[in-house]
């Protein structure tokens, strides 16, 4: 891998070379307390220490509201509304963000690709960014704090700058053509990044493995937390809006007022919705609150076999946007049987 150094006086003129490549997206702060990954039309309004974003960088690639195609009910064809879609430039992404990404690529991109979801991928860049953890990651247990692809650039803070990791091709012709920008990585640098990487590991408020969670669930069907955290859900879905990997969808067809044109879309949905297990002839198959909220649970600790990983990346973003209060790492936790004392001191 390539590695390079960015100082900090570069850092803007870097971002307004970014926006040339496409439209430029990033972290903002939009109100005291939240960040939100908006566009970028003033690069000083990028917002390099934050945690988490309301929306997650997946909304990029799964639009909320994305229309599929037109029809014409008269001639009995449809006309898909793809098109092209703009470059751009994603900033700012945390590993567990980039992890998420790459979960959807599984998804969307396996051996019957989705041509909505690809066209957009392809037209992404993502220039990474690392993060120092809030009480509510746990993105270590999942072992998906550090990323080693998925990205073009990764930038690694340093007291002066930043320490950049070239990930691809992309990556590698953006050093290429902005070079007066970088410089060469030195021996303090290098140790810098060690000091930063320590710092980050000791900042985790847990540590140890979730390899076996899986199996935990599957044996504890009838645990009494089940009852007791789902009785507190809201049932709002905004667990499932604010995850970087969940990709539930429910597609329409709206017709125009003519009753002859119309078009059919797709928007997120969540398995949170009683509306989402419904089928034709009134059956649901997740009918109660209780069946919504474990399927869940055994969704996200589902094993992704090709990242090695589970479909959950520990972002925290699910207990911390939870208006209920319900934690997700500790219901975990608990579900396994280590308290939480035991489990922070298990290095």
């Amino acid at each position: 891998m390539r590695y390079l150094k960015i100082k900090s006086d570069k850092i803007h003129p870097f971002l307004e070379r970014l926006s040339t490549y496409g439209a430029l997206y990033g972290p903002v702060k939009i109100s005291e307390e939240f960040y939100d990954y908006r566009k970028i039309d003033d690069v000083k309004d990028v917002a390099f220490e934050y945690t988490r974003t309301v929306t997650p960088a997946k909304k990029y690639v799964i639009p909320t509201r994305q229309d599929m195609f037109e029809f014409d009910m008269d001639t009995n064809e449809y006309r898909e509304t793809i098109g092209e879609v703009e470059p751009f430039v994603l900033f700012g992404l945390h590993a567990c963000s980039i992890v998420g990404l790459r979960i959807l690529d599984g998804v969307y991109l396996d051996e019957y690709p989705d041509k909505y979801y690809k066209v957009r991928r392809d037209a992404g860049i993502i220039i990474g960014l690392s993060c120092l953890p809030d009480e509510y990651c746990f993105c270590n247990l999942r072992r998906t704090d550090f990323v080693d692809i998925g990205f073009d650039l990764f930038l690694h803070e340093l007291p002066d700058g930043y320490l950049v990791r070239v990930g691809s091709e992309q990556g590698h012709k953006i050093v290429d053509e902005n070079q007066d920008l970088f410089e060469d990585v030195n021996n303090q640098d290098i140790q810098n990044f060690k000091k930063f990487e320590r710092k980050r590991h000791e900042m985790f408020q847990y540590q140890g493995s979730f390899d076996n969670l899986r199996y935990m669930l599957e044996l504890t069907e009838d645990h009494p937390l089940w009852d007791r955290e789902s009785d507190k859900c809201l049932g709002c879905g905004n667990c499932t809006m604010t995850c970087p990997t969940c990709r539930c969808y429910d597609v329409q067809d709206i017709p125009d007022i003519d009753g002859v044109h119309g078009k059919r879309i797709r928007y997120w949905d969540s398995c949170q919705f009683r509306s989402h297990g419904l089928v034709a002839g009134g059956h649901n198959f997740r009918e109660t609150k209780k069946d919504r909220f474990i399927n869940r649970y055994v969704c996200k600790n589902a094993y992704f076999y090709p990242l090695g990983t589970a479909y959950c990346v520990g972002c925290g973003n699910c207990t911390h946007f939870c208006p209920a209060n319900i934690d997700f790492l500790k219901n975990l936790m608990e579900i396994r049987g280590i308290s939480e004392g035991v489990y922070e001191h298990s290095r």
